[in-house]
C-alpha cells in the first residue's frame, strides 16, 4: 500500500511548540486555560522529544538520549530521539507511551495512554538490513486508543483508528478502523445467563463495531 501523508515540516521551533500547546487547550476539556496546558505531561513529553530530536539529528546522540531518560522518568513517555513526530500531535494523559526510534507519525495525530508504536523484536530486527524501518509509520489525522499497540515495519493510513487495546501487525488503509474484541459479560454464578431478545444482538460485525471507545 502506499506510505502515509508525510508529516509537514516544521517552519520553526517554536511555532511547533506553540501549536503544540493550542493543540492540548483545543482536544482536552479539562484544560481551561493555556498557563493549565502548560502543566500537561503529554506536552512536556512532546516538547522535550521535540529538543531531542534536532539533538539527535545533529549528532549529539547521547545529549538526546540523556533528555529523553528524563522525560520519561518525569512524564511517563518514552519517546526515541530518533523518532520523527509531525506537528499538532497531541499525547493524552501520557502514561506508558511508547515511540520507537524508526516511527514516523503524522500531523494531527491522537495518542492517548499506554500506546506501544514499537518492534517486532530483535530476533527479526537483527536481521534487517542496516537502516531499514523496524516501527511503524502513522499517517495524519490517526487516532490510537487506549493500550493500543502498532509493531514493525507497518504503515498505519491517513485518518485511521485505532481501537482501545487494538493489536495491529499488518498494513492499514487510509480511513479504516481497527477494534479490539469486546469484552464477554457472564451473569453471576448460579444464575442462568440472559437470552437477548434481538437475534442480531450477538453479530460479531455488531460487537466489533461497539467496540472503539478510548
Amino acid at each position: 500500500m502506499s506510505a502515509p501523508t508525510a508529516p509537514t515540516a516544521p517552519t520553526s521551533l517554536l511555532l511547533v511548540l506553540r501549536e503544540d500547546l493550542d493543540v492540548v487547550l483545543a482536544r482536552d476539556p479539562s484544560v481551561a486555560s493555556r498557563w493549565e496546558a502548560l502543566g500537561h505531561s503529554g506536552l512536556s513529553a512532546l516538547w522535550a522529544h521535540r529538543v531531542a530530536h534536532r539533538l539527535h539529528r545533529g549528532g549529539m546522540r547521547t545529549a538526546a538520549r540523556t533528555m529523553a531518560r528524563v522525560a520519561r522518568r518525569r512524564t511517563g513517555v518514552e519517546i526515541h530521539p530518533g523518532a520523527v513526530l509531525g506537528r499538532r500531535v497531541f499525547i493524552d494523559h501520557g502514561a506508558a507511551v511508547v515511540v520507537g526510534q524508526t516511527a514516523t507519525v503524522g500531523d494531527d495525530v491522537t495518542i492517548y495512554q499506554q500506546v506501544t508504536l514499537g518492534a517486532v523484536g530483535w530476533w527479526a530486527d537483527n536481521a534487517r538490513p542496516p537502516g531499514e524501518r523496524r516501527h511503524p509509520a502513522i499517517g495524519n489525522g490517526v487516532v490510537l486508543g487506549a493500550n493500543a499497540t502498532v509493531l514493525g515495519p507497518v504503515t498505519v493510513g491517513d485518518r485511521a483508528l485505532i481501537g482501545a487495546m487494538a493489536t495491529v501487525t499488518e498494513d492499514i488503509g487510509p480511513g479504516a478502523r481497527v477494534y479490539a474484541p469486546r469484552s464477554v459479560v457472564l451473569p453471576p454464578p448460579g444464575e442462568a445467563p440472559a437470552v437477548p431478545d434481538d437475534a442480531t444482538a450477538l453479530d460479531p460485525v455488531r460487537l466489533l463495531a461497539s467496540a472503539g471507545s478510548w
